[in-house]
């Protein structure tokens, strides 16, 4: 079973960190959430977002960016930043890698981005904006990595069902 893993490193907005629940259930995706925190777990906000996807969630907690480093020594780590020279479609993602991404308002700390600048990659947008909201650069993010692995353990396919009031 291949295993991915989403870090959000200090997130701010409840709604974002609920929308990335959701899509790492949805994808079994790891998420790993670095503190402090900018909300509680318990936030409406944060639960409304991902509801009825909580209970599929694997999450794991972090006192701060230390911890999370020293708990998971030797892991493979990609950094999304604007400031990265390198596409994420560039990258090639191993088995069980890290997605780590920053707080909403800041992004990551600089010095770990020097720390890790072979690891930084970007999504590509215009000039002129900033960044992707953060649930949107994360979906990106973890279904570029579910395509390079040809969506292991994900249902590939739908089937359409006929309604007796569908046209004809």
């Amino acid at each position: 079973m291949s295993v991915l893993n989403v870090v959000l490193v200090e997130p701010e907005i409840p709604a974002n960190t609920g929308n990335i629940a959701r899509t790492c259930s949805a994808t079994g995706t790891r998420l790993h959430l670095v503190k402090p925190l900018g909300f509680s777990v318990d936030d409406k906000h944060l639960k409304r977002a991902g509801l009825d996807y909580w209970k599929f969630l694997d999450i794991t907690y972090y006192e701060d960016l230390d911890d999370f480093l020293q708990k998971t020594e030797g892991g493979e780590y990609f950094l999304y930043t604007t400031k990265a020279l390198s596409r994420h479609t560039d990258a090639r993602y191993p088995d069980n890698c890290y997605l780590i991404f920053g707080k909403e308002t800041r992004g990551l700390p600089e010095h770990f981005l020097m720390q890790h600048k072979e690891r930084c990659v970007r999504i590509p947008m215009i000039e002129q904006a900033r960044s992707l909201n953060l649930s949107n650069s994360v979906a990106v993010a973890v279904y570029e990595v579910l395509r390079q692995w040809d969506y292991p353990e994900l249902l590939t396919h739908g089937e359409l069902h006929r309604h007796r009031w569908a046209d004809v």
